[in-house]
């Protein structure tokens, strides 16, 4: 079973009925394909969208998925569904598409990273993650969706985020084994490190991050010069980590200004 996905847009012409998609949307962790809120209505005037439910979430399968086998189920829902000239991922939908976008560049014509990672460099720190995801796997499927999403939303991470722009009843469309499981296989923990291979990124990448989320801003702003000339970061005010669903406005503005 592929991906699921759902589009957002009208064509830009009456004769324009199966358009290339303008945009490529991939969530983060918790979230879904209807999960991007005003963000995607801002994007959708400036041509139709695509947005994919990851594995374990949605309406998508594949739970036992990990992040190249997730990069290479997403590239191939965005291919089958008429391809998209920009590719938004943020989170975990970010390190997604950063798998993506190594094993198949050609097939991307932008990327945008919204607070997303290349991956944690130490190994013993990877380890630690690993355990942590490992752990909150465990106390989702004992607690339950509800019970776990109180706490993931209250956590330091999302104090910028208000409850309406959190999505909250679209995430609770998603299933707690569905969400371990990505915990278990697509945690940062999972992930080999990236750094070294940001130099073989070609396309142009657009790499943005809230001023409230300090450690994204300096995992961005290295990412940037790791990737070098064809990179650039920027910084939403008064945004933090999920600075789309904070200030879809200027963070849409930010993409379609490029």
């Amino acid at each position: 079973m592929a991906l699921h996905i759902e589009r957002f847009g009208q064509p830009r012409r009456d004769t324009d009925r199966v358009a290339k998609a303008t945009t490529a949307l991939v969530h983060g962790f918790t979230q879904n394909a209807n999960c991007w809120g005003p963000f995607a209505n801002g994007l959708a005037a400036d041509g139709p969208l695509l947005a994919i439910d990851l594995p374990g979430h949605g309406r998508s399968a594949h739970d036992d998925a990990d992040l190249p086998t997730a990069a290479e189920l997403t590239s191939a829902a965005i291919a089958y569904a008429g391809g998209a000239s920009t590719w938004i991922g943020y989170s975990m939908g970010g390190r997604v598409l950063l798998h993506a976008a190594l094993a198949a560049p050609a097939s991307i014509g932008r990327l945008v990273l919204i607070g997303a990672t290349p991956g944690i460099i130490n190994k013993a720190d990877r380890s630690k993650r690993q355990s942590v995801d490992n752990r909150l796997a465990d106390r989702l499927l004992a607690d339950g969706l509800d019970s776990f999403l109180d706490f993931w939303l209250d956590l330091p991470l999302f104090a910028n985020l208000s409850p309406a722009a959190s999505a909250r009843t679209s995430r609770q469309t998603n299933r707690p084994e569905g969400l371990a499981a990505s915990l278990r296989n697509c945690g940062t923990g999972t992930q080999a490190p990236l750094w070294d291979r940001l130099g073989e990124l070609s396309m142009p990448v657009l790499i943005i991050a809230g001023d409230h989320d300090k450690k994204f801003c300096t995992i961005g702003r290295d990412m940037a010069l790791a990737i070098g000339a064809n990179a650039d970061f920027v910084v939403i005010e008064g945004a933090g980590h999920a600075c789309h669903l904070e200030d879809p406005a200027a963070t849409a503005a930010v993409i379609t200004a490029v």
